[in-house]
């Protein structure tokens, strides 16, 4: 398995130019929004209860999704698991709106990857992902690296 440093410095290399940076700033936690609003959308079994922002789909991916951070990096994964937490909960507001979260979280999504495509347009180079599909995984692990490293925390 590679290494967190070997997925930040490959992920670095089509991620450099200022514009770029800032859009995937705006843009990945919207598609990581608009993802978990995606998979919230799916009816849940009456077996599991109620059907809330708390348990349902996009919960189970959350945490498939933390045991991967985990294996990179337990102390990467603990800011993201913040960033998930504050995630879900905003999807419980987007669910209270008088249209469906599915509606939203789709506009949402095609709206951010359009910005992410800009961004990549901009800087040059292709997006990691068609490389290797593991990289949408490690954008979002890639902001809360940057936020650690401007606190001078050590992940």
């Amino acid at each position: 398995m590679r290494s967190v440093a070997e997925w930040f410095a490959e992920y670095g290399e089509s991620h450099s130019h200022p514009m770029n940076k800032l859009l995937h700033w705006v843009c990945v936690p919207l598609i990581m929004l608009s993802a978990l609003g995606m998979f919230g959308s799916i009816p849940v079994p009456a077996a599991f209860g109620a059907r809330t922002v708390w348990l349902n789909w996009a919960t189970l991916v959350v945490l498939l999704v933390l045991l991967y951070y985990v294996a990179l990096s337990p102390r990467l994964a603990l800011g993201i698991a913040l960033a998930f937490a504050a995630l879900l909960a905003i999807l419980n507001v987007l669910a209270s709106l008088p249209w469906p979260l599915l509606t939203t979280s789709i506009v949402i999504f095609v709206v951010a990857w359009i910005g992410q495509f800009i961004g990549h347009a901009i800087e040059g180079k292709r997006p990691s992902f068609l490389k290797d599909v593991q990289f949408l995984l490690i954008g979002p692990l890639w902001l809360v690296a940057a936020v650690y490293r401007g606190m001078g925390i050590r992940y």
